[in-house]
């Protein structure tokens, strides 16, 4: 039996690969059937591209695995709490549930007191140390 803290293992290895490219280490994996059908880091300096977060990337390789645009019984899990676009294109693919590792306080969603589809379970908390560690530690040798 897979576990959320398995699945978020896996996003942290890639909010690592995020971190080895110079990008703001965010990682997220969708799972459908406990299958991973999606991974993905944030792109957004690789690509010169402000949307091309770890979620929008995901959401869009999710999709395409599925031939559709809807992610019901699909669940992501995603290092750092979702920004308010991430929000936006989560609830219109409705997608049924969000693991959140560490919180943004400043960029989240949640802090923003905005909310997913009506159905989307939200989890937060898990593996929260070493998903927020990454963030810091990147911004840390920035400075």
């Amino acid at each position: 039996m897979f576990t959320d803290e398995y699945f978020m293992k896996m996003a942290l290895q890639e909010a690592q690969n995020a971190f080895d490219e110079d990008e703001i280490p965010v990682g997220c994996v969708i799972v459908s059937n406990d299958r991973i059908i999606a991974k993905a880091h944030n792109l957004t300096e690789t690509l010169n591209d402000v949307t091309a977060h770890a979620e929008m990337q995901a959401i869009t390789s999710a999709a395409n695995f599925l031939g559709g645009k809807y992610l019901i019984n699909c669940t992501l899990y995603v290092t750092l709490e979702p920004c308010v676009m991430c929000c936006g294109a989560l609830n219109w693919a409705q997608i049924s549930k969000v693991v959140i590792g560490a919180r943004d306080e400043k960029r989240g969603f949640i802090s923003k007191n905005l909310t997913l589809h009506p159905k989307t379970e939200i989890v937060t908390g898990i593996l929260e140390n070493e998903c927020g560690e990454i963030v810091k530690e990147f911004f840390k040798n920035k400075r």
